[in-house]
Protein backbone atom coordinates (compact mmCIF):
# COMPACT_ATOMS: atom_id res chain seq x y z
CA UNK A 1 0.00 0.00 0.00
CA UNK A 2 2.53 2.13 0.65
CA UNK A 3 3.92 1.83 -3.25
CA UNK A 4 0.77 3.48 -3.91
CA UNK A 5 0.90 6.13 -2.31
CA UNK A 6 4.53 7.06 -3.15
CA UNK A 7 3.89 6.73 -6.83
CA UNK A 8 0.72 8.68 -6.47
CA UNK A 9 2.35 11.76 -4.74
CA UNK A 10 5.46 11.20 -7.75
CA UNK A 11 2.47 11.14 -10.89
CA UNK A 12 1.11 14.17 -8.78
CA UNK A 13 3.81 15.98 -8.02
CA UNK A 14 5.20 15.75 -11.44
CA UNK A 15 2.38 17.06 -13.60
CA UNK A 16 2.59 19.95 -11.29
CA UNK A 17 6.38 20.55 -11.96
CA UNK A 18 5.53 19.43 -15.67
CA UNK A 19 2.98 22.27 -15.87
CA UNK A 20 5.15 24.57 -14.06
CA UNK A 21 8.02 24.26 -15.84
CA UNK A 22 6.61 24.26 -19.37
CA UNK A 23 5.10 27.65 -18.56
CA UNK A 24 8.39 28.62 -17.20
CA UNK A 25 10.42 27.36 -20.62
CA UNK A 26 7.75 29.50 -22.59
CA UNK A 27 8.38 32.46 -21.31
CA UNK A 28 12.41 32.00 -21.82
CA UNK A 29 11.49 31.44 -25.44
CA UNK A 30 9.76 34.86 -25.56
CA UNK A 31 12.41 36.52 -23.94
CA UNK A 32 15.22 34.91 -25.93
CA UNK A 33 13.09 35.40 -29.55
CA UNK A 34 12.99 39.49 -28.50
CA UNK A 35 16.48 39.29 -28.05
CA UNK A 36 17.29 37.57 -31.48
CA UNK A 37 14.90 39.42 -33.51
CA UNK A 38 12.61 36.48 -34.44
CA UNK A 39 9.06 37.36 -36.14
CA UNK A 40 5.98 37.84 -34.63
CA UNK A 41 4.57 34.56 -36.70
CA UNK A 42 7.41 32.36 -36.19
CA UNK A 43 7.39 33.06 -32.37
CA UNK A 44 3.29 33.26 -32.24
CA UNK A 45 3.63 29.45 -34.09
CA UNK A 46 6.40 28.19 -31.66
CA UNK A 47 4.93 29.99 -28.02
CA UNK A 48 1.32 28.89 -29.43
CA UNK A 49 1.64 25.29 -30.55
CA UNK A 50 4.90 24.18 -29.29
CA UNK A 51 4.47 25.12 -25.94
CA UNK A 52 1.47 22.99 -25.64
CA UNK A 53 3.28 19.88 -26.63
CA UNK A 54 6.48 20.09 -24.36
CA UNK A 55 4.76 17.72 -21.90
CA UNK A 56 3.44 15.18 -24.52
CA UNK A 57 6.73 15.29 -26.05
CA UNK A 58 9.09 15.13 -22.88
CA UNK A 59 6.95 12.16 -21.42
CA UNK A 60 6.85 10.47 -24.65
CA UNK A 61 10.62 10.50 -25.51
CA UNK A 62 11.49 9.14 -22.35
CA UNK A 63 9.01 6.82 -22.65
CA UNK A 64 10.53 5.43 -25.65
CA UNK A 65 13.93 5.57 -24.26
CA UNK A 66 12.97 3.47 -21.41
CA UNK A 67 11.21 1.06 -23.94
CA UNK A 68 7.92 1.08 -23.38
CA UNK A 69 6.38 2.98 -26.08
CA UNK A 70 3.23 2.08 -25.86
CA UNK A 71 2.63 4.25 -23.03
CA UNK A 72 3.71 7.35 -25.61
CA UNK A 73 0.86 5.86 -28.27
CA UNK A 74 -1.73 6.18 -24.78
CA UNK A 75 -0.52 9.43 -24.20
CA UNK A 76 -0.89 11.02 -27.35
CA UNK A 77 -4.50 9.33 -28.25
CA UNK A 78 -5.22 10.66 -25.00
CA UNK A 79 -4.24 14.22 -25.40
CA UNK A 80 -6.19 14.66 -28.70
CA UNK A 81 -9.13 13.26 -27.36
CA UNK A 82 -8.96 15.95 -24.37
CA UNK A 83 -8.13 18.60 -27.38
CA UNK A 84 -11.04 17.59 -29.68
CA UNK A 85 -13.65 17.32 -26.80
CA UNK A 86 -12.75 18.32 -24.45
CA UNK A 87 -11.13 21.61 -24.45
CA UNK A 88 -12.60 22.46 -26.96
CA UNK A 89 -16.39 22.25 -25.88
CA UNK A 90 -15.43 24.45 -22.94
CA UNK A 91 -13.86 26.84 -24.56
CA UNK A 92 -16.75 27.44 -26.91
CA UNK A 93 -19.42 27.67 -23.71
CA UNK A 94 -16.60 29.91 -22.02
CA UNK A 95 -16.40 32.15 -25.32
CA UNK A 96 -18.85 34.60 -25.36
CA UNK A 97 -21.13 33.22 -28.58
CA UNK A 98 -19.29 29.62 -29.03
CA UNK A 99 -16.08 29.70 -31.36
CA UNK A 100 -15.99 31.93 -34.55
CA UNK A 101 -13.69 30.00 -36.88
CA UNK A 102 -13.91 32.40 -40.43
CA UNK A 103 -9.40 32.02 -40.68
CA UNK A 104 -8.90 30.38 -43.47
CA UNK A 105 -5.61 28.66 -41.86
CA UNK A 106 -8.07 27.53 -39.29
CA UNK A 107 -10.38 26.37 -41.89
CA UNK A 108 -7.34 25.02 -43.76
CA UNK A 109 -5.54 22.97 -40.77
CA UNK A 110 -9.06 21.31 -39.86
CA UNK A 111 -8.73 19.38 -43.11
CA UNK A 112 -4.99 18.41 -42.15
CA UNK A 113 -5.79 17.95 -38.21
CA UNK A 114 -8.98 14.98 -39.08
CA UNK A 115 -6.33 13.83 -41.63
CA UNK A 116 -3.29 13.40 -38.73
CA UNK A 117 -5.26 12.02 -36.45
CA UNK A 118 -6.95 9.12 -37.96
CA UNK A 119 -3.25 8.25 -39.95
CA UNK A 120 -2.19 6.06 -36.70
CA UNK A 121 -4.91 4.73 -36.33
CA UNK A 122 -4.46 3.30 -39.79
CA UNK A 123 -0.67 2.76 -39.71
CA UNK A 124 -1.41 0.59 -36.56
CA UNK A 125 -4.08 -1.86 -38.19
CA UNK A 126 -0.64 -3.94 -38.76
CA UNK A 127 -0.04 -4.43 -35.11
CA UNK A 128 2.41 -1.55 -34.42
CA UNK A 129 3.97 1.19 -35.53
CA UNK A 130 7.19 0.99 -37.24
CA UNK A 131 10.87 2.92 -37.66
CA UNK A 132 9.32 3.21 -41.30
CA UNK A 133 5.45 4.63 -39.85
CA UNK A 134 7.50 7.14 -38.11
CA UNK A 135 9.20 8.50 -40.64
CA UNK A 136 6.07 8.81 -42.45
CA UNK A 137 4.64 10.82 -39.74
CA UNK A 138 7.56 13.23 -39.55
CA UNK A 139 7.14 13.71 -43.41
CA UNK A 140 3.66 14.88 -42.61
CA UNK A 141 4.55 17.04 -40.35
CA UNK A 142 7.54 18.93 -42.50
CA UNK A 143 3.97 18.96 -45.15
CA UNK A 144 2.36 21.08 -42.56
CA UNK A 145 5.22 23.34 -41.41
CA UNK A 146 5.63 24.01 -45.70
CA UNK A 147 2.17 25.02 -45.83
CA UNK A 148 2.10 27.12 -42.71
CA UNK A 149 5.24 28.95 -43.44
CA UNK A 150 4.86 28.85 -46.94
CA UNK A 151 3.10 33.15 -46.88
CA UNK A 152 5.56 35.65 -47.22
CA UNK A 153 3.13 38.17 -44.85
CA UNK A 154 3.31 36.13 -42.07
CA UNK A 155 7.25 36.97 -41.53
CA UNK A 156 6.74 41.08 -42.12
CA UNK A 157 6.45 41.73 -38.37
CA UNK A 158 9.22 41.45 -35.54
CA UNK A 159 7.93 40.07 -31.96
CA UNK A 160 7.81 42.93 -29.97
CA UNK A 161 6.15 41.46 -26.73
CA UNK A 162 8.92 42.04 -24.20
CA UNK A 163 10.00 45.57 -22.74
CA UNK A 164 13.16 44.57 -20.80
CA UNK A 165 16.13 46.21 -22.16
CA UNK A 166 17.85 43.88 -24.39
CA UNK A 167 21.35 43.18 -22.74
CA UNK A 168 23.91 40.47 -23.16
CA UNK A 169 22.85 39.44 -18.92
CA UNK A 170 18.86 39.67 -20.46
CA UNK A 171 20.09 37.02 -22.91
CA UNK A 172 21.95 34.77 -21.04
CA UNK A 173 20.06 34.78 -17.40
CA UNK A 174 16.39 34.01 -20.07
CA UNK A 175 19.14 30.99 -21.37
CA UNK A 176 19.67 29.87 -18.32
CA UNK A 177 15.98 29.68 -17.29
CA UNK A 178 15.57 27.92 -20.63
CA UNK A 179 18.04 25.02 -19.17
CA UNK A 180 16.24 24.86 -15.96
CA UNK A 181 13.21 24.56 -17.02
CA UNK A 182 14.31 21.78 -19.52
CA UNK A 183 16.16 20.18 -16.37
CA UNK A 184 12.72 19.78 -14.22
CA UNK A 185 11.01 18.98 -17.23
CA UNK A 186 12.96 16.34 -18.17
CA UNK A 187 12.88 15.43 -14.04
CA UNK A 188 9.00 15.50 -14.01
CA UNK A 189 8.55 13.16 -17.33
CA UNK A 190 10.82 10.77 -15.74
CA UNK A 191 8.31 10.65 -12.90
CA UNK A 192 5.40 10.23 -14.67
CA UNK A 193 6.65 7.44 -16.75
CA UNK A 194 8.46 5.36 -13.46
CA UNK A 195 4.70 6.02 -11.80
CA UNK A 196 2.90 4.81 -15.08
CA UNK A 197 4.57 1.33 -15.05
CA UNK A 198 4.67 1.18 -11.49
CA UNK A 199 0.82 1.70 -11.83
CA UNK A 200 -0.14 -0.68 -14.80
CA UNK A 201 1.68 -3.43 -12.97
CA UNK A 202 0.00 -3.38 -9.59
CA UNK A 203 -3.29 -2.70 -10.84
CA UNK A 204 -3.13 -5.10 -14.38
CA UNK A 205 -3.97 -2.66 -16.80
CA UNK A 206 -2.66 -2.51 -20.16
CA UNK A 207 -0.36 0.99 -20.79
CA UNK A 208 -1.69 2.18 -23.51
CA UNK A 209 -5.12 2.41 -21.20
CA UNK A 210 -3.48 4.43 -18.45
CA UNK A 211 -2.02 6.73 -20.86
CA UNK A 212 -4.59 7.58 -22.66
CA UNK A 213 -6.43 7.94 -19.90
CA UNK A 214 -4.52 9.54 -16.96
CA UNK A 215 -1.27 10.65 -18.74
CA UNK A 216 -2.98 11.99 -21.95
CA UNK A 217 -5.30 14.40 -19.61
CA UNK A 218 -2.02 15.82 -17.15
CA UNK A 219 -0.34 16.27 -20.46
CA UNK A 220 -2.94 18.44 -21.35
CA UNK A 221 -3.41 20.88 -18.53
CA UNK A 222 -0.96 23.51 -19.95
CA UNK A 223 -3.18 23.50 -23.31
CA UNK A 224 -6.54 23.36 -20.94
CA UNK A 225 -4.89 26.49 -19.07
CA UNK A 226 -4.06 28.52 -22.06
CA UNK A 227 -7.29 27.69 -23.84
CA UNK A 228 -9.28 28.43 -20.85
CA UNK A 229 -7.87 32.03 -20.50
CA UNK A 230 -7.95 32.51 -24.64
CA UNK A 231 -11.94 31.74 -24.13
CA UNK A 232 -12.45 34.22 -21.87
CA UNK A 233 -11.37 36.93 -23.85
CA UNK A 234 -12.93 35.49 -26.83
CA UNK A 235 -9.81 34.93 -28.66
CA UNK A 236 -11.33 31.90 -30.56
CA UNK A 237 -8.65 31.53 -33.82
CA UNK A 238 -5.79 31.02 -30.45
CA UNK A 239 -7.82 28.40 -28.90
CA UNK A 240 -8.63 26.27 -32.08
CA UNK A 241 -5.04 27.38 -34.02
CA UNK A 242 -3.80 25.47 -30.54
CA UNK A 243 -5.83 22.76 -30.23
CA UNK A 244 -5.38 21.67 -34.15
CA UNK A 245 -1.33 22.35 -33.49
CA UNK A 246 -1.35 20.37 -30.49
CA UNK A 247 -3.48 17.44 -32.36
CA UNK A 248 -1.11 17.87 -35.84
CA UNK A 249 3.00 18.13 -33.29
CA UNK A 250 1.52 15.14 -31.67
CA UNK A 251 0.37 12.85 -33.73
CA UNK A 252 3.23 13.81 -36.36
CA UNK A 253 6.33 15.11 -34.88
CA UNK A 254 5.81 13.33 -30.92
CA UNK A 255 4.71 10.26 -32.20
CA UNK A 256 6.83 9.94 -35.35
CA UNK A 257 10.02 10.64 -33.04
CA UNK A 258 9.01 7.98 -30.66
CA UNK A 259 8.77 4.94 -33.19
CA UNK A 260 11.90 5.67 -34.60
CA UNK A 261 13.73 5.66 -31.10
CA UNK A 262 11.12 2.36 -29.95
CA UNK A 263 9.22 0.93 -32.45
CA UNK A 264 5.38 0.09 -30.99
CA UNK A 265 4.86 -3.76 -31.53
CA UNK A 266 2.10 -6.01 -30.09
CA UNK A 267 -0.27 -3.52 -29.90
CA UNK A 268 -3.46 -5.64 -28.33
CA UNK A 269 -6.26 -3.92 -30.14
CA UNK A 270 -9.03 -5.12 -28.12
CA UNK A 271 -7.52 -3.28 -24.81
CA UNK A 272 -6.80 -0.22 -27.20
CA UNK A 273 -10.33 -0.41 -29.30
CA UNK A 274 -12.44 1.73 -27.19
CA UNK A 275 -9.67 4.85 -26.98
CA UNK A 276 -9.63 4.39 -31.25
CA UNK A 277 -12.81 4.38 -31.65
CA UNK A 278 -13.19 7.72 -29.50
CA UNK A 279 -10.28 9.23 -30.91
CA UNK A 280 -12.15 8.45 -34.68
CA UNK A 281 -15.25 10.31 -33.86
CA UNK A 282 -13.79 13.04 -32.16
CA UNK A 283 -11.63 14.05 -35.10
CA UNK A 284 -14.94 13.64 -37.21
CA UNK A 285 -17.25 15.85 -34.92
CA UNK A 286 -13.96 18.32 -35.12
CA UNK A 287 -14.28 18.69 -39.04
CA UNK A 288 -17.93 18.68 -38.89
CA UNK A 289 -18.36 21.63 -35.95
CA UNK A 290 -15.56 23.81 -37.65
CA UNK A 291 -16.31 23.64 -41.15
CA UNK A 292 -20.25 24.06 -40.48
CA UNK A 293 -20.84 27.70 -40.49
CA UNK A 294 -16.93 27.92 -39.48
CA UNK A 295 -18.43 28.23 -35.95
CA UNK A 296 -18.24 25.52 -32.97
CA UNK A 297 -21.77 26.91 -31.29
CA UNK A 298 -22.64 25.86 -27.82
CA UNK A 299 -25.18 23.69 -28.37
CA UNK A 300 -22.32 21.56 -30.64
CA UNK A 301 -19.81 21.90 -27.18
CA UNK A 302 -22.35 20.24 -24.74
CA UNK A 303 -22.25 17.41 -27.37
CA UNK A 304 -18.54 17.67 -27.39
CA UNK A 305 -18.85 17.18 -23.70
CA UNK A 306 -20.80 14.21 -23.33
CA UNK A 307 -18.61 12.51 -25.68
CA UNK A 308 -15.66 13.08 -23.73
CA UNK A 309 -17.01 11.82 -20.68
CA UNK A 310 -19.07 8.97 -22.82
CA UNK A 311 -14.90 7.98 -23.18
CA UNK A 312 -14.02 8.00 -19.66
CA UNK A 313 -17.06 5.93 -18.32
CA UNK A 314 -16.27 3.10 -21.36
CA UNK A 315 -12.89 3.19 -20.45
CA UNK A 316 -13.53 2.71 -16.71
CA UNK A 317 -16.25 0.03 -17.81
CA UNK A 318 -13.67 -2.01 -19.86
CA UNK A 319 -11.09 -1.61 -17.31
CA UNK A 320 -14.13 -3.51 -14.54
CA UNK A 321 -14.67 -6.15 -17.28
Amino acid sequence: MMGVIEFTLILFSSFFLLFWSSNFLVESIKKISKFLGWKEFVVSFFIVAFSTTIPNFVVDIISAINKVPHLALGDVVGTNIVDLTLIVGISALVSRAGLSLPSRTVQGSSIFTILVAILPLILILDGELSRADGVLLLFAFLCYLFWLFQKKERFEKIYNGIKEPLTLNFFFKNLLSLFLSISILLLSGQGIVKSALFFSEFFKIPLTFFGALIVGFGTALPEFSFCFQAAKKSQDWMIVGDVMGSVILTTTLVLGTVSLISPIKNLNFSQFLIARIFLLFSAILFFVFVRTDKKVTKKEAFFLLFLYFSFIFAQIFLLKK
